[in-house]
């Protein structure tokens, strides 16, 4: 019978041994959060990730010249399938070449659909995914009033640009698919253009043309899909998204448009036009010190002493050369003024005060009519624009139909409402970061100044020629 003996002396439990184990303990506990911590994976280069997937771009167009039939007998064959294949649809090239799109020989199947669709991703939930990683935005209790102003200002500032990052986010895409569809107006004339030259119905010339327009409509389209795929990568570094599966989801998770632009824009809650500079003074945290420090500094100091330093300082503007003379500096040289140091601070104060609430009160008319400039511009683009022009198209597309307009004249009016949606969109992408410039200055943060505007010229910019 084999005897176990105990080889060392039974563990006692002392005070020293207890908090060795508790700090032995903490440590692998430590190390096991460290190890699942998000931040440490993101920036360790071991950590695997996927290869980075290709970008996915239109096919681009051909410059090779168009073989010509060898002999006559063969044109005539040529020009003769042709007619008898346009013959075979009422309107004919337009629904032939529909025709063709629709039922495409080896088109690649349909995806079925049955993948779950990732939740989408509003205004709010994109804003608290975003704290999430901010820890510095978070006001605390024991935090004095200055520092929670600076808090509040840069929260304030940080809201602003997760809004106008996801505006753009959601705006390029829909401009893409848009800039996407033009391309294939422009793919459908050239291809048009393509089979009448080989019919010997066009010239060479005529060809080019459009061979030109598409070439320009495809680099529209690629510009618009660079430019939505960087807004995408804006908008995931403020969420704190690495992982490009997670990026690419958070493009399906974005809504497909963005929201209509209300009927009248409205400066907030409370807020009247008589009372928008007073919201925005109010709004400001650093400022309220800044007049509390102002009243303090002007209550120690006596109306006779702040006269003297006016009559000081309007002597020596009086005294100061003309601009473009030389580069003197106004000069006071009253010691005593100068040695009475409650006085130098009270005028300072004043006036950083006065700058301080001048540059405040001017960000607010420069904001707010801002926002009803672009306001204006999106309904415009929606309701006056964009209504002329389908009514054109559909006016285009009855006279094409009567056989008073050609195909050409089909493809350009679809091609003109293509560029005025897209110049619609620009501006209600405007008009939403105007929203968000107004609602971060009554939050409390500075105002910029206005964007370029983006739809100013924007269908002459993006459009193709056309025939």
């Amino acid at each position: 019978m084999m005897v176990l003996r105990r080889l060392s002396p039974p563990l006692k439990s002392t005070p020293r041994r207890a908090a060795a184990l508790g700090l032995a303990l903490s440590a692998v506990c430590w190390s096991a959060q460290a190890q699942t911590s998000s931040a440490l994976q993101a920036a360790d280069p071991a950590t695997p990730t996927p290869a980075t997937a290709p970008l996915v771009l239109p096919p681009t167009g051909s410059a090779a010249a168009l073989e010509r039939p060898a002999d006559l007998a063969r044109a005539r064959e040529i020009w003769q399938r042709a007619n008898e294949r346009v013959a075979e649809f009422p309107r004919g090239h337009i629904d032939l070449l529909r025709w063709e799109a629709q039922n495409p020989g080896n088109a690649a199947p349909a995806p079925n659909g049955t993948g779950a669709k990732p939740a989408p991703l509003d205004l709010a939930q994109a804003l608290r995914q975003s704290l999430r990683h901010r820890p510095e935005l978070f006001t605390r209790a024991d935090m004095n009033a200055l520092e929670k102003s600076a808090v509040q200002v840069a929260y304030a500032r940080h809201v602003r640009d997760v809004q106008r990052a996801w505006v753009d986010a959601v705006s390029t895409r829909q401009s893409a698919r848009q800039m996407s569809e033009l391309w294939e107006a422009t793919r459908t004339g050239s291809e048009l253009g393509r089979r009448m030259v080989v019919a010997g119905n066009w010239s060479q010339a005529k060809l080019m043309r459009e061979q030109l327009t598409e070439a320009s409509a495809w680099q529209v389209s690629v510009n618009a899909q660079g430019e939505a795929l960087a807004a995408l990568e804006r908008l995931a570094q403020l969420l704190g998204l690495w992982e490009a599966k997670a990026v690419s989801q958070l493009g399906e998770r974005l809504p497909e448009n963005l929201p209509a632009a209300p009927a009248r824009p409205t400066p907030g809650a409370g807020l009247t036009e008589a009372t928008l500079e007073a919201g925005v003074l109010q709004a400001d945290p650093l400022l309220a010190l800044q007049r509390v420090e102002a009243q303090r500094e002007l209550g120690a100091v006596g109306a006779d002493r702040k006269q003297v330093w006016a009559a000081a300082a309007d002597a020596a503007l009086s005294a100061m050369p003309d601009p473009g003379t030389t580069a003197t500096p106004p000069h006071i040289d009253n010691l005593s003024l100068l040695r009475d140091h409650p006085l130098e601070r009270a005028t300072r104060a004043e006036a950083r005060l006065l700058r301080a609430a001048g540059e405040r009160r001017s960000m607010a008319r420069q904001a707010w009519a801002q926002l009803q400039a672009r306001h204006a511009s999106a309904l415009h683009a929606q309701n006056v624009v964009g209504q002329l022009q389908a009514a054109l198209e559909q006016e285009t597309l009855l006279r094409y139909n009567g056989m008073l307009q050609s195909s050409w004249d089909l493809l350009a009016s679809a091609r003109e409402r293509m560029q005025s949606l897209d110049t619609a969109l620009l501006a209600r992408r405007d008009y939403w970061r105007a929203q968000a410039d107004w609602q971060a200055l009554l939050a409390g943060a500075d105002y910029a100044g206005p964007d370029p505007s983006s739809t100013a010229g924007a269908g002459a910019a993006n459009a193709p020629a056309g025939h």
